[in-house]
């Protein structure tokens, strides 16, 4: 039996009623998971709903709030009685913080420290954010042979673990790199300096953060580069004028991202910083095998490494949803 179709003409073979009940069944899929949206939307809309994510952010609160109040007390309050008896015993110092901060002999000199981590991280997150949104252009709106291949290199480098390269970049830096007689790459001196940690965590980041901004600015309209190039734009005038300031949010969120990792990493630190060069993660480690004990000195050095971080978050924490969700639903 022949099957009429919208048009007025037949489909022998029934594929107009294929498409239609296919159609149905996306229309019955799309119309339910919105019924399920808007359920869960309404529950946390509702007052149960805020209550219980109060809940939730005073559970979560807790414990940073306990370690901070364990700072600000005297070294036998800490040993003797909970954080929380500042409810109706309150007692407060200073002198956990000073011992932590000091740099005199028998001190910690957290301070120091704490500048190791601020020339570590600052530098290394903008050359690894900007190097990564200019190759991220590149990949979504230049043209070369073997774009796509190489963008396929640079993203399986992802699954390549850290620790597998320490060596090889490390002997990079310590001697360059030479086949037989032949210098393909020459001695930078560059161990054992602020610049290889840099530069190391440039290297180790690239892959995340060209893989994040190239999914952004390929999601950039077509019609605004388009109309740039038909007045006469060029490569440099795009990127600086229009997909620099659209990829804001996107950039933040990296940015937030890049600066925990590399200000919460030992690791790279460790090995390409040397002695001099440690970051606070490092002394903190540091801290805590040699004063296991003193909890109010371990209370003071952690609230110190924590203070960047919550600052930086707290401070582009508006473009944070903003960048996540970027190129999640066009139009």
């Amino acid at each position: 039996m022949s099957t009429a179709n919208p048009i007025g003409t037949t489909d022998p073979t029934g594929a107009v009623d294929v498409v239609a009940a296919t159609t149905r069944r996306r229309g019955r899929t799309s119309a339910a998971g919105e019924t399920v949206g808007r359920s869960v939307s309404a529950t946390l809309g509702s007052r149960t709903g805020r209550y219980l994510v109060y809940a939730l952010v005073v559970l979560w609160t807790i414990p940073t709030f306990g370690l901070f109040t364990s700072s600000l007390r005297p070294e036998t309050a800490v040993k003797t009685t909970g954080w929380w008896t500042i409810l109706w015993n309150p007692s407060f110092t200073l002198d956990n913080y000073k011992a932590s901060l000091s740099s005199s002999p028998g001190s910690d000199n957290m301070g120091q420290f704490f500048l190791n981590s601020l020339e570590i991280t600052v530098p290394a997150v903008i050359l690894s954010v900007g190097i990564a949104l200019i190759a991220a252009y590149a990949f979504s709106w230049m043209e070369f042979p073997g774009r796509d291949w190489l963008f396929v290199g640079v993203v399986s480098m992802l699954v390549v673990p850290l620790q597998m390269c320490l060596i090889p970049v490390l002997r990079l830096f310590t001697g360059g790199a030479h086949i037989g007689s032949v210098t393909i790459f020459p001695y930078l001196h560059l161990n054992n300096s602020v610049a290889a940690v840099w530069i190391a965590h440039t290297i180790f980041g690239m892959p995340f953060c060209i893989f994040i901004l190239k999914n952004f600015v390929a999601a950039l309209p077509r019609e605004v580069i388009e109309a740039a190039r038909v007045d006469g734009a060029g490569h440099l005038t795009i990127f600086t004028r229009l997909v620099l300031p659209l990829s804001v949010p996107a950039i933040a969120s990296l940015g937030i991202f890049q600066f925990m990792w590399i200000w919460n990493d030992l690791l790279v630190g460790k090995v390409f910083g040397g002695s001099k060069n440690l970051p606070v993660i490092a002394k903190l480690v540091d801290v805590a095998g040699t004063r296991g004990q003193a909890w109010h000195l371990l209370t003071a050095a952690a609230v110190v490494s924590m203070v960047v971080p919550l600052v930086v978050f707290f401070s582009l924490q508006r473009y944070f949803v903003r960048g996540l969700l970027a190129g999640a639903v066009k139009g």
